[in-house]
Order: C-alpha cells, then structure tokens, then sequence
C-alpha cells in the first residue's frame, strides 16, 4: 500500500464558532467550505484538515502538527485566546511536545524537534 496524502478530520458539535477557533489556530480562515458542515485547511500539498459538524463523535480526535519553533507558535496562540500544556520532552528527548484543546476537547498537539 502507498499512501499519498492524509486528511484529518475532527468533528465538532457547534460548526459555527469551532471554525471560529480553527481559523484562530490556523491564523487564517479555512481554505474552502465544500459543504455546510465542512470546511478545509490545506496546510500543504499532502496534508489537509476538516472540520466537520458530527456531535455524535466530537471530542474523540487526536491530531499533531510538526512546527519549526514552539515558542513563536504558542505566543501566536496566545494572542488569540489559546493555551496549551506545558512543553514535555518526548521521542527520547528529541522533541518537545504541547497540546491544546478545542471547546469539544478534540486534541492538537505542537511538536518541535530539538537537537
């Protein structure tokens, strides 16, 4: 089997102000809105996320972003209302690892590889 791509998909249970918090934690509004309970961040030629209105599994998704630096990131969260857990340590000491949660408490991780 070769896989191409990934699509991440998080549902939500209030579509309206999820995308809200989603553009605020993408840092720009969805790249399309293909149904009215879905909308796309294309965050790069082989890696997509949709939110998608579905109450029923809200809540139960876990996603990581890798980022080129950590503190920039969160500060850029920060200005927008967005906090996560304190920086640990993972991938035996190879990376440093925050989460945040969005109102359905669906989790995005920020990972940073360190040297």
């Amino acid at each position: 089997m070769t896989i191409k791509a990934v699509l991440a998909v998080i549902p939500v249970t209030d579509f309206g102000p999820a995308c809200d918090w989603y553009e605020s934690f993408f840092g720009r509004p969805a790249d399309t809105r293909p149904m009215d309970s879905l909308a796309e961040w294309h965050l790069s030629d082989l890696g997509v996320v949709q939110v998608f209105h579905d109450p029923d599994r809200a809540g139960r998704t876990a996603v990581n972003f890798t980022v080129d630096e950590l503190d920039p990131a969160l500060a850029e969260l920060a200005t927008h209302g967005i906090t996560s857990t304190d920086p640990q340590i993972v991938a035996s000491g190879s990376q440093r690892l925050v989460t945040v949660s969005d109102a359905d408490g669906n989790q995005l991780g920020l990972l940073e590889s360190v040297a």
